[in-house]
């Protein structure tokens, strides 16, 4: 696992739900987002680059930005709702 990417899930059609930081590795607050990567798994998944955000928090530690996003990340109701809001679905 990335050192950035907190947590991580398989969706059951493929893609992988992640919660990742995206401020500097010691930094405070720290900064993560929900995204998710439609090309885990397949052979496009090694050519780099980060999905578009769904969701920001900013908490004092990564176990407090995890917390304030895990519920979100493991709801697929939450996630294809994000996914619209965002015209990616």
């Amino acid at each position: 696992m990335s050192d950035s990417v907190l947590y991580r899930r398989k969706l059951a059609h493929g893609p992988e739900v992640r919660i990742r930081r995206t401020s500097a590795d010691g930094a405070t607050p720290v900064t993560a987002v929900i995204d998710v990567d439609r090309r885990a798994g397949t052979p496009r998944e090694k050519e780099g680059g980060d999905p578009p955000p769904l969701k920001t928090a900013t908490a004092g530690s990564d176990t407090e930005v995890l917390a304030a996003l895990k519920a979100d990340a493991d709801d697929d109701r939450v996630i294809a709702s994000l996914l619209r809001a965002k015209g990616l679905r």
